[in-house]
Order: structure tokens, then sequence, then C-alpha cells
């Protein structure tokens, strides 16, 4: 049961007090000095039963939002012979139509319809004719049909547009968030990328420094610092991811800083040689400054986790880093190194997921990847990405 509104009250009281008028209206006229009003109010027992009827069916009308249909199968035997419950039986209907079935409706006008002659021939209206008398009524119970379907009608589609702006805002929010999500998820591999290959530089310095105790104080405070810069780098680059995953939506974000690119592997290369690996690139590119952003950036994250798995598998060994291309033509990568022999060097942890990501890179950027031992014995990880010529 829904409680009323104030709106509810207001209109349920003028329902009210215009059947209870109709009721003592009608009643006033059966008993009134007009003979021919009195010949129209049918046996004199009828009006006294007539009044109480009215004025029971009005005070009924409170109930029709919580049982329009059992209110009117209780008062349709009324249609046969009371005039005092008229208004009381037009609202009634008008309730079933707006709130019942259209079937259901239907049968109670066609019922409404039908009583209308056996209620002209108890009560005979003393001024029309029986059928104008008949066509009347029918009118009457039209405009009260027509009322409530156009109510109806303009119900369900208010409801309507209302369910359209409910699911579209909901829709909207599940984009905004499917966005967000995205957007986290790409943050986190490249975070991977970043810290995977910062982490493998400390456990290589970590390393030397751990097996070459009698290294020179040079040497050792060039590993330290080393070791201090990539630590303070990683912890950056870990505030920076966690700082962007709790931003809430609509917060404000820090500018994302610039993305790595072709022209930031030299770079790359370098500080890995200052870690203590044997680094060879074979630069084959042709046009290397219009290489796009996007395949630029990819390129590099290759060629970074091809050099991380390098420290962790095989250090010490010989890699070599080839990219060749042009525009039209794809640029190819390549990171290959010895597969290590003798004993395995102490793993450094890390999560495996690091050639699932460039794998999910690659095939993002429309290109392909190879990765495993080749013919040679060698470890290789190669990958071609579109370039296009335009």
């Amino acid at each position: 049961m829904v409680r009323r509104t104030a709106r509810d009250w207001v209109v349920d009281s003028l329902c009210f007090l215009l059947a209870l008028a109709w009721a003592l209206f009608s009643f006033g006229d059966a008993v009134g000095p007009d003979p021919e009003l009195a010949l129209n109010a049918g046996p004199g027992w009828l009006v006294g039963v007539d009044l109480v009827l009215g004025v029971w069916v009005s005070a009924a009308l409170w109930l029709r939002r919580r049982w329009p249909l059992a209110l009117a199968v209780a008062t349709a035997p009324l249609a046969l012979f009371s005039s005092s419950a008229g208004i009381a039986m037009l609202v009634i209907l008008f309730t079933v139509l707006l709130h019942r079935p259209l079937p259901t409706g239907a049968a109670l006008v066609a019922w409404h319809l039908a009583t209308t002659p056996v209620y002209l021939a108890l009560r005979p209206d003393p001024e029309l004719p029986f059928w104008p008398a008949v066509a009347w009524t029918v009118l009457i119970v039209g405009v009260a049909v027509a009322w409530a379907l156009f109510v109806r009608a303009r119900r369900q589609l208010v409801l309507s547009l209302r369910e359209r702006a409910d699911r579209a805002e909901a829709e909207q929010q599940l984009r905004v968030a499917q966005a967000r999500q995205l957007e986290r998820t790409r943050i986190a591999r490249e975070m991977h990328d970043v810290l995977a290959h910062r982490i493998s530089l400390l456990s290589l310095h970590a390393g030397a420094l751990e097996f070459r105790p009698d290294a020179p104080p040079e040497e050792i405070a060039r590993a330290a610092g080393v070791i201090r810069a990539s630590a303070h780098a990683a912890l950056e680059d870990l505030r920076e991811v966690i700082g962007v995953l709790r931003t809430e939506s609509g917060g404000e974000q820090s500018p994302e800083r610039p993305q790595p690119t072709l022209g930031d592997l030299p770079a790359l290369v370098a500080e890995s040689r200052a870690a203590g690996m044997r680094v060879g690139v074979v630069d084959e590119v042709g046009q290397a400054a219009a290489v796009p952003a996007a395949v630029g950036r990819s390129a590099y994250r290759i060629v970074q986790e091809g050099l991380t798995n390098a420290r962790k598998h095989a250090p010490g060994a010989r890699v070599t880093v080839r990219l060749a291309g042009g525009p039209g033509d794809g640029l190819a990568v390549e990171i290959r190194n010895p597969w290590p022999v003798g004993e395995a060097p102490p793993a450094i942890p890390g999560t495996g997921t690091g050639l699932v990501g460039v794998t999910e890179r690659v095939s993002l950027a429309g290109g392909r990847l190879e990765h495993g031992r080749d013919a040679a014995g060698d470890f290789r990880l190669a990958a071609w990405l579109p370039w296009s010529a335009r």
C-alpha cells in the first residue's frame, strides 16, 4: 500500500464530495414535489435504499486505490437500479481502467452498458425517450473511458521516459566505471614494465656488491649510488601509480608524465650497460623521427621487457637488440641472448606476466610477437608492429 501524497488526498476528497453531493441531489429530486421526477424514482421503498447505497459507495471511494477491482465487483449490481451511486460508480470505473489490465476494464464497461436498458426500464427518464437516454448514458461512460485511457497512456509514457533516463544514467555510470578500470589496467601494465626494469637493476647491482666485497671503494660507492638512484626512482614510480589508483572519479588527477618513445631507447640501453650488462644495438630504422608515438612506446616496452628478462634469466650474457623497418613496412624489434648454461643463477622474484603483458600490448597494436628458443639455441623475443606509410 503506497502512502497517499498531498495530491492524492485532494483528488480523493474531491471525488468523495462530488459523489456524495450527487447522491444527495438524486435523493432530493426523487422526494421533491415534482410528480414527474417521482415517477422516475421508481417504487417508494427504492428511494431510501438508493440513498443509503449511494452514501455507502461514496464512502467506499476511499478504498478505491487499494482494492479497485473488488470495489467494482461489489458495486456492479447497483448499475441495474441505483441513481445515487452513479458518480461513484463512474469514479470506480475510471480507477479500474487506470490501474488494472485493459481486458478487465473493458468487461466492466460492457457490464455498465449492458445494464443501461434495465436501469431505464426501472427508472425511465421523464424528459428523454428511451434511445436518446441510452445514447446519453453511452456518451457519459465513453467520456469517462476516454479520459481514463488518456491518463493511463500519459502515465505509461512518463514512466517509460523515467525508466529510459534511469537506464541511460546507469549505462553512463557503467561506461565511466569501465573506462576508469581500463585506464587503471593500462597504468598497472605500464608500471609493471617500469618497476620490473628498475628492480632488476637493483638486484643486479646488489648482487655485484655481494659477490665482490673486495671491490675498490670508488666502485662500491658508484654501485651504491646507482642502487640509491634506482630505488628512489622505483619509489617515485610506485607512489605515482598508487596516487592514480586512489584518485576517485571527479577528483583532480595529477598530469601523466611523458610516455617513452623510440628516442628514449639509447638511455634505456645506457642504463642497462651501466648496470654491467653487455648490450649491442643494431639500428636499421629508416626515418626514425617519423615513428608514431604509439608504435615507439610499444617498441620501447618490448625492449625494456627483453632486457629485464635477460638480466633475470641470463645474467652476464651478451644481449643483442635489433631494430629495423620503415613507413609502410612496419617496425621489427628483436632481442636475442644466449641460453644460460651451467648452474642456474638465483632467480629474481617476478610476477611471471611480463611476456603476457607484451603479447597483449602487441596484439592491441595489431602486430605479431614471437618468443622462445630458436634453432641456434638462443632465446629470441621478436615483434612486428604496423607502421603506416601515411
